[in-house]
Formats: C-alpha cells, structure tokens, sequence
C-alpha cells in the first residue's frame, strides 16, 4: 500500500523547548490515524507541522511522495477541520463550502454545484442558504467537515473536531466522521486526548508523550499489548490497575502489595527473584465471587452502576478497580472474593516502566 504521508526523523523545536523529538511515522493511503495523548505531549503540534502552519526544525516530511519542508501551506493539498470550526460568519454555508473554490478560480456554476454534491454527502442541503450562527454545533462541525472535503485533498487533519460538543452529539459525530472517511476513501489524520475517540475511530493509532511517540498499531494491539505502563494507563477506560509487586524465590509467582494485604500469584514466564516489577490488570479481566472463595479477598468500599455495568473500587492500596457486567449484587462495606488470571496480567520494570 502506497505511503501518503511520511514523517523521518522529525524534530521541532521551540528555541530550548524540543516539542517532537525523532518522530517517525508513515500513514498509508486510505488510512485513519488518531493521533493520541494527554495535553502538551505534541499532537497538534505534529498535526499542525503536516499542515505547514508549523516549521519542522529537522528531519523530513513527505505528502504523496513530496518533500514539503519548505513547501507553504496553501500548496501542500491538505484540508484542516479545527476545533473551532472556523467558519465565515458572514457567508451562508454554501459560500462558505465554496470560498476556497472561487479564489481558485472556479466558475460559480461549478462551485455551486460542487457545494450541493457535498452537502447531499453530508446532510446539509436543506441548510445551504443559512448562516453559521442558525446552525447547531454538529451542523456547523458538518459545514466544517464539507469545506474541506469540496476541495479533494490528499488528507484531511482534524484538530479535537468534536471537544465542543455534548457527549450524545460527539458519539454521533465520530460515527459520522469515520463514515464519511471510508465514504471517500480518504487519507485522515485526527487529533483527540479522548483515547475512546481514537480506539473507536482509528485503523492505527499513534500515542504521544512529551513530544516522543510511545507505541503505534491496530487500537487492538495497543490494549491488548502495551509496550510499556504509560500505554497500559493511557488506552483503556477505566484504566488499568497497576500494583507494585515482587518476584518469589521461585521466579515463577508474583507477591502483589496491595497495602494490608499481600498476596501472591502465579505468573506465566520465570523472572528473577526478588525482582520488582509492577503488575498490571485491567478492571474487566479481574472475576469476582463470595468471600473466601476466590485468590484473595478485599472489602468493596464504592459501588457505581451504569444500569449495563457495574463498577466495584476495593478498599485496598492502591485502589483495585473491578467491572461487572450487568447490575452487580455487591454493597459498599461488603467483603468479596477476587480471581486473577496469570494470563491477564500485564508486567511492567518498576524502574523504566518497559513492558516486560
């Protein structure tokens, strides 16, 4: 599969400050890619380096097989859909979705009904002679979206496209947005720190961390595979429980410090002893049954439910988070049994916090 976008060795810096530090990253043609991390990690600033709104300090970058280092925004055929919208307040949606096609020089006839194609694409039609301020947020997001679509670039970049909307209209959103990407078949780089945006949207996610990208891959690979605990944290809601831990003299169990309680548990590779190691398990992989009955036993201290999940906080340290399916029979003071799987947990260096 042909490479659109390529990234080699890519630096940027902000006089002392390193915001991308060797990023290395190729995008195949067709491809969704989420750009994901917490706040400052340097995703908008690579985002806004393929656009050319940023100048990279180092390294090269590549749009279809050209270099575009030094090559000005407006040549690079690339379309961004900001947080903000951004939209003409002024123009109606249909010259809105039209400007960038008239400075070019289209003729209006052309421009017109190349706005109306797209607003058939994109549920606008009926909406063509309104102005920005008639128009929801997940209208104007559409408008937003169309603009950049009218033009046929080679990628579309989404900068948080969705943070200014409610939850409900968001989860329609980003349905909408990966539609319309496997629609036309398009080249999508998205930005977000929510990660279930990213797992959800994605066909290969990239997660960023002060200005380094941590692991990329299939959104699947990330949860299931983490390469070290700051991905294990990061993809994942709840998050995965970690809890400090110590190889037994055997090499072949663990002894987790969960504060009053140590317990021990089998691990599935032989590791050295006395070694101290960070276990991690996801809140769903940790089965429960009656006191007693199950690896060990901790007090419930917070009971949640969602009507379809129930979500269980053990008073221990740290705090062990459990997720039941359905709503769960456990009361908050109860004392319950818990069952961890070998094969479910995932082992982190205490020091480096590399997946081992």
């Amino acid at each position: 599969m042909t490479n659109q976008i390529e990234l080699s060795g890519v630096n940027k810096h902000y006089g002392a400050f390193h915001a991308l530090k060797n990023i290395n990253l190729s995008i195949a043609k067709g491809t969704f890619v989420a750009l994901v991390g917490p706040s400052g990690c340097g995703k908008s600033t690579l985002l806004r380096s393929l656009a050319g709104l940023e100048t990279i300090t180092e390294g090269e970058l590549k749009i279809a097989g050209e270099l575009m280092n030094n090559v000005p925004p407006r040549k690079r055929d690339v379309a961004m859909v900001f947080q903000s919208y951004a939209l003409y307040p002024h123009m109606t949606v249909e010259e809105n979705l039209t400007y960038s096609l008239r400075i070019r020089g289209v003729a209006k006839a052309e421009a017109k009904k190349a706005a109306e194609e797209v607003a058939a694409t994109t549920g606008l039609s009926r909406l063509l002679k309104r102005y920005p301020r008639e128009l929801s947020g997940g209208q104007r997001q559409r408008v937003a979206m169309s603009r950049a679509i009218i033009r046929h670039p080679k990628a579309f970049l989404f900068d948080e496209p969705l943070s200014n909307l409610d939850a409900a209209l968001r989860v329609h959103m980003r349905k909408e947005i990966r539609a319309l990407h496997d629609r036309l078949h398009a080249t999508s780089v998205y930005v977000t720190h929510d990660q279930i945006e990213a797992m959800t949207m994605a066909d290969h996610v990239v997660v960023m961390r002060e200005g380094v990208i941590e692991q990329q891959g299939q959104p699947l690979d990330l949860y299931d595979k983490p390469a070290n605990k700051f991905v294990a944290g990061f993809i994942g809601s709840p998050a995965m429980n970690f809890i400090p831990a110590t190889v037994n003299e055997d090499g072949k169990s663990l002894s987790l410090d969960l504060g009053t309680i140590r317990q021990k548990v089998a691990i599935d590779h032989q590791l050295q002893p006395g070694r101290k190691v960070t276990a991690g398990i996801r809140p769903e992989h940790i089965g429960t049954t009656g006191a007693g009955q199950g690896s060990f036993d901790v007090p419930i201290a917070v009971v949640e439910s969602t009507g379809s999940s129930t979500f269980l906080t053990a008073a221990t340290t740290p705090e062990l988070t459990i997720v039941e399916t359905g709503r769960g029979k456990v009361h908050a003071g109860e004392t319950i049994g818990l069952i961890v799987e070998s094969s479910q947990l995932h082992l982190f260096d205490q020091t480096s916090g590399m997946r081992i």
